[in-house]
């Protein structure tokens, strides 16, 4: 990958074997020139982090204001809902091609620029091709930096995987939830369009531009030393040969297929149990509001661990309990379920974190993390419709809740595997 400014300091060791240090390969610029970099890499990761999933949650909230305003069939809406996942396993292919020609720091800034531009104009697109088409925009953004956040966690501060993946992914869950939250208030404060309450979210991701256009500016000011030279030139292992690889790919897609699930239908659950729309609406709220400190708290926990196995099988039971509980009690224990869901939900940062522990190098993250989170939203696909057509099917959630649950085992199995303390270039070392 081109040369971007890293930290000053020689990080040590990760704590686990797999999650091998890149400091030989930091480069030596000055003092103040690489503290000053390595905050605007902190600041941008944050305010990157909380855009990745506005552009999902606002619309969510304004759909049927959308819809009517485009004159949308509900079948286009009904595939504008499965659009998210499905542009980040496309786009998110081209992020380690784009990261070797420009940088990591360059695409997560064009990234940035891209969700601003697709959120500004899609509101005002004019007809439903052109709401798809800015949407797909912004989701193209979304995708390459979804892919490549992991990659700058591991090369800016390869000695803290962990407490800033936390970071980062605690920014994700806030945005996730403050939009969600928050669209339908600011559109009404600000007279109640529902164009104007989607494109006031362009206002935040124009900002998250500004500190990667101080790091992409500050790239060439500190030439990588030879080691690093080597250590970038070191071919990336082809991730289908490694089960670990296939392995995250797999624990990515179906901890996916669980939150995209539960953030579709889970209000739907407890309305037909008989609670009320606002109060459904909190008990969703009160399950992403959990992603916040957890996301904070896992990376942190399973950085300091050999094996993440645990960590996997304590949050899969977490979610058997929900699903046990929403079917057998979903009024009576409602608050409860809602929490227990919310704690399984956070295998997504727990995914992240065992990507930057699975491989040595940052060629190998970012091949790593393209090729796990594509795979993975490519699987996350048919799981809400399939929830949905049970549903209808069956007249009840019986069905339903059996698969969400059911899959919850499978997940724990590649879970387990994925969080083996090794490396995908061991594994291919091996192979080869």
């Amino acid at each position: 990958m081109l040369d971007e400014t890293r930290t000053l300091r020689t990080a040590a060791p990760a704590p686990s074997s797999s999650a091998a240090s890149l400091a030989s390969a930091a480069p030596q610029p000055t003092a103040r020139r690489s503290v000053w970099t390595t905050r605007f890499v902190v600041v941008g990761i944050v305010l990157a982090a909380l855009n990745l999933r506005p552009a999902i949650t606002s619309l969510g909230a304004l759909l049927e204001e959308a819809r009517v305003g485009l004159h949308m069939s509900g079948s286009v809406a009904g595939v504008l809902t499965s659009v998210p996942p499905l542009c980040f396993a496309v786009f998110g292919v081209a992020a380690p091609r784009l990261a070797r020609r420009f940088g990591p720091g360059a695409v997560v800034c064009a990234g940035m620029a891209a969700i601003t531009v697709g959120l500004l104009v899609r509101p005002f697109a004019g007809g439903t091709a052109g709401f798809l088409a800015a949407s797909a925009l912004a989701l193209m953004g979304i995708a390459v930096s979804n892919v490549l956040m992991p990659v700058i966690v591991k090369r800016y501060f390869p000695d803290r995987v962990g407490s800033m993946t936390g970071l980062y992914s605690m920014a994700l869950a806030l945005g996730t939830s403050l939009a969600a939250a928050a669209t339908v208030p600011v559109t009404q404060a600000l007279g109640g369009s529902w164009r104007v309450g989607l494109a006031v979210w362009a206002a935040v991701a124009a900002v998250a531009v500004l500190p990667w256009i101080a790091v992409v500016r500050d790239r060439d000011r500190a030439r990588p030393s030879a080691a690093a030279a080597a250590a970038e030139d070191v071919p990336a292992p082809r991730m289908t040969r490694s089960p670990t690889a296939w392995a995250l790919g797999c624990f990515f897609g179906l901890q996916a297929t669980g939150a995209y699930i539960t953030m579709g239908w889970m209000p739907q659950i407890f309305r037909d149990a008989g609670v009320s729309a606002s109060t459904a609406g909190v008990l969703l709220a009160v399950t992403m509001v959990m992603g916040v400190p957890l996301a904070f708290v896992i990376p942190r926990l399973a950085s300091r661990m050999k094996n993440q196995g645990p960590i996997v099988i304590a949050l899969g039971v977490c979610g058997l309990a929900g699903y046990l509980g929403l079917l057998l009690a979903p009024v009576a224990g409602a608050w409860l379920w809602a929490l227990l869901l919310g704690v399984s939900n956070c295998a997504f940062p727990l995914a992240l974190t065992m990507i930057g522990m699975r491989s040595r190098t940052g060629a190998g993250v970012v091949r790593l993390s393209a090729f796990a989170q594509s795979t993975g939203y490519l699987l996350s696909i048919p799981g809400p419709l399939l929830v949905g057509v049970l549903y209808q099917h069956s007249g009840g959630w019986t069905l339903p809740l059996g698969l969400m649950a059911g899959l919850l085992v499978p997940q724990m199995i590649v879970g387990v595997m994925a969080g083996r303390d090794r490396t995908i270039e061991d594994e291919t070392r091996v192979r080869d």
